[in-house]
């Protein structure tokens, strides 16, 4: 039985959760679904120019998960425009809130036991 996905924190939602090709009614069309930690990372690697290693640090994983999570999403991505597929984004284990903050939103002292 595999392990639980750890949380990956994001701190963008996409400004629209599907992509089509024009011109051709959604229904007709096959999906891809590119997850929330996917879309996060592509942007900070792709958009934002970020290393693995810090795009680990933003989502709170290690940068092998990085790797992981950016091969992925490439390949969803690289599915949805080859193959003329609607592309949604949708799913994944997210928080939207950034892994330097507590439960209640506020930012954590460092160096004071962690409160």
């Amino acid at each position: 039985m595999p392990r639980n996905k750890k949380t990956r924190f994001i701190r963008h939602r996409p400004p629209a959760n599907l992509y089509k090709p024009s011109g051709v009614p959604g229904r007709e069309l096959e999906r891809c679904t590119l997850t929330l930690d996917g879309y996060e990372a592509l942007r900070l690697a792709d958009y934002e120019g970020l290393s693995q290693q810090e795009v680990a640090k933003r989502l709170g994983v290690s940068r092998p998960t990085v790797s992981r999570i950016l091969a992925e999403a490439r390949g969803a991505v690289a599915r949805a425009l080859v193959e003329g597929r609607a592309l949604v984004i949708e799913g994944g284990p997210v928080d939207y809130r950034p892994p330097w903050r507590g439960r209640n939103g506020r930012r954590r002292r460092r160096g004071h036991g962690g409160k």
